[in-house]
């Protein structure tokens, strides 16, 4: 039997989800890319897919879903107790090469949500 993660999104101190909302604008730009990124994070609920090809470790507890072929859509996520996965950042790419902003705005996010909710 897989084991069930659930997969939240980060929200900020005013209630905003980054990802949710790059996923409503992505939507209308690339369809067919965000339906995969769409069956990508719903495959994380599934430990099976915690590794490549799908999900790679980024550097500490950052981790990265990845699908696409020409177009790369990326979304940072870490993991917190109780099997839950927090999406953090969203993005498209065209390289495989992970700019340094998207990953230092994520691990900023990761620290924000450890910071603001320690016990989980």
């Amino acid at each position: 039997m897989a084991m069930e993660f659930r997969v939240d999104f980060y929200t900020t101190d005013s209630g905003q989800a980054p990802v949710r909302d790059w996923l409503q604008e992505f939507k209308q730009q690339i369809p067919s890319l965000h339906a995969l990124t769409i069956a990508g994070i719903n495959k994380l609920k599934d430990r099976r897919y915690h590794a490549t090809p799908l999900s790679e470790h980024v550097e500490g507890d950052l981790f990265e879903l990845r699908v696409g072929r020409k177009d790369i859509a990326r979304v940072l996520y870490f993991f917190r107790a109780g099997r839950r996965i927090i999406l953090l950042h969203g993005f498209v790419k065209k390289s495989q090469h992970m700019p340094q902003q998207d990953k230092e705005l994520a691990l900023r996010r990761m620290a924000d949500h450890k910071r603001r909710y320690p016990d989980e």
